[in-house]
C-alpha cells in the first residue's frame, strides 16, 4: 500500500494509541477537542509564479501548486501561500520521564511534558508512532494546545522540561519553535525527538530555542533509507553536526534491526564516524527493535547483536553507549571512563541512583559531560 493509498483508507486514530501514547491529563476539561485546523503561514518556503510554491524545511523541497499538501500532509499550499494546518493542535499530550526520549544525560528523573501534533516527512516501514505520524491531522482526534498553554501547562505540572516527541516535530516546526521561545520565558527547557530530517537554516534557528536534541540514525547507508525511510541519508548527518556545533545537548539513537543494519562493518563505520565528527562524548543509544507497523516478518533484535554494537562502539573510542529496550541491562547505567564506577543507575525509565556531583564523577572527579541542573 502506498502513502496515498493508505491516507484514503486510514480510520479515525485515537490518541490512545496502540504504541503506547496515553494522555495524562489531569485537566481534560481545560483541552477543548478540535476539528478545525489550523490556517497558520508555514515558515521556510519560496513563493513561485502560477500560485506555485517550494517548501524549503527540509530536504524533500516540495514544489506544489494550488491547494496541494506536502509529503507530510500537514502543510498545504492556499492560494500561493503555504500554511501549517497543525499549528496548536496537539493530537497527543502526556508526561513521561526525560528517560524514555530516551536523554540519559540530561536531568535524570525529570518529567517532561510531551506533546506532538500529525504528521512526518519520512514513512519508516518500523515506525512506532505510525498511527499518528502516518496519517493526515484530519484522521486523527486533536486538541486546542496553543504555545502558551503548552508551557503553562509544563509549568503547573512541575515538568521542568517539555518535549516534542512521538511523531517529527520538524513538520510542526513552527508550533514547536513558539512553545519553546514561551517555556524559555518561565526556565522550562525544551527538547527534540527528531528523525533529523531537515534543512540547515531552519535546524540552525531551532537550536537558538531548544535545549536538547535526540537524532535518530536510522542506519548508516543511503540504500537503506531509500528502501526503509524513504528520506535522505547525508542530511541526517549534517543535522548531527550542526546540533553538536551549536552546544546544544545532543544524543543519538540507533535502532537496531536485524538483518537490515545490523552488520558488524555498519556498526563499526558509524562509530568511527561519530568519534571523528563530534567526539567520544556524546551519548549512543543502541535499541532493540520489536516488530511492527509494516515490519512484522523479523524477530526482535537478539540481546547478543545489541551487546557485540555496544563492544565495538566503546573499541572505537565512544564513551557513553547504551542498550535500550531492555529494562535491567547493565547497558542502561552510565559508567565514568576514566573510573568505571556507575554514576547513574538505571532500571528501565526509573533511576536508582545517581553517583554525580556538580556533574563530576563522586569517586574520582572526572567530568560527565551533560546537562545536569
Amino acid at each position: 500500500m502506498n502513502r496515498r493509498q493508505f491516507f484514503k483508507t486510514a480510520g479515525s486514530a485515537s490518541l490512545l494509541t496502540s504504541s503506547g501514547i496515553k494522555p495524562f491529563l489531569m485537566d481534560l476539561y481545560a483541552f477543548s477537542e478540535e476539528t478545525n485546523l489550523s490556517k497558520v503561514e508555514a515558515r521556510y518556503y519560496k513563493k513561485l509564479p502560477e500560485k506555485e510554491i517550494e517548501c524549503d524545511l527540509c530536504p524533500r523541497f516540495c514544489r506544489l501548486g494550488d491547494k496541494e499538501r506536502g509529503y507530510c500532509g500537514v502543510r498545504e499550499n492556499m492560494g500561493g501561500t503555504y500554511y501549517t494546518l497543525v499549528y496548536g493542535k496537539a493530537c497527543a499530550i502526556n508526561i513521561d520521564p526525560i528517560e524514555k526520549k530516551p536523554f540519559f544525560h540530561f536531568l535524570p528523573k525529570s518529567n517532561t511534558l510531551s506533546l506532538a501534533t500529525a504528521g512526518c516527512n519520512v514513512n519508516c516501514k518500523f515506525c512506532q508512532n505510525w498511527e499518528i505520524s502516518q496519517v493526515r491531522p484530519e484522521q486523527v482526534r486533536h486538541y486546542d494546545f496553543p504555545p502558551l498553554q503548552v508551557a503553562a501547562y509544563a509549568q503547573k505540572n512541575r515538568c521542568p522540561v517539555i518535549a516534542y516527541t512521538y511523531s517529527e516535530p520538524v513538520v510542526f516546526y513552527e508550533y514547536m519553535y513558539d512553545a519553546s521561545v514561551e517555556a524559555r520565558k518561565i526556565a522550562i527547557k525544551n527538547v527534540v525527538v527528531t528523525g533529523g530530517h531537515i534543512n540547515p537554516e531552519p535546524l540552525q534557528e531551532l537550536t537558538k530555542v531548544v535545549d536538547g536534541i535526540k537524532i535518530d540514525l536510522k542506519a548508516f547507508n543511503q540504500r537503506f533509507y531509500t528502501n526503509y525511510v524513504r528520506g535522505e541519508f547525508q542530511p541526517v548527518l549534517e543535522a548531527i553536526k550542526i546540533v553538536f556545533k551549536s552546544k546544544v545537548w545532543l544524543e543519538i539513537v540507533y535502532l537496531v534491526i536485524p538483518s537490515l543494519n545490523d552488520s558488524t562493518n555498519e556498526i563499526r563505520k558509524m562509530s568511527r564516524w561519530i568519534m571523528k565528527e563530534v567526539g567520544p562524548d556524546v551519548p549512543l543509544h543502541f535499541s532493540r527493535f520489536y516488530p511492527m507497523y509494516l515490519i512484522k516478518n523479523l524477530p526482535q533484535t537478539p540481546l547478543s547483536t545489541l551487546e557485540k554494537a555496544q563492544n565495538i562502539a566503546l573499541q572505537e573510542g565512544l564513551h557513553y553507549v547504551y542498550i535500550g529496550n531492555i529494562p535491567g541491562h547493565k547497558g542502561e547505567n552510565t559508567f565514568c571512563p576514566q573510573c568505571k564506577n556507575i554514576v547513574i543507575e538505571r532500571i528501565g525509565f526509573k533511576i536508582r541512583k545517581i553517583e554525580l556531583n556538580r556533574g563530576l564523577c563522586k569517586f574520582c572527579n572526572h567530568p560527565i559531560p551533560g546537562i545536569w541542573a
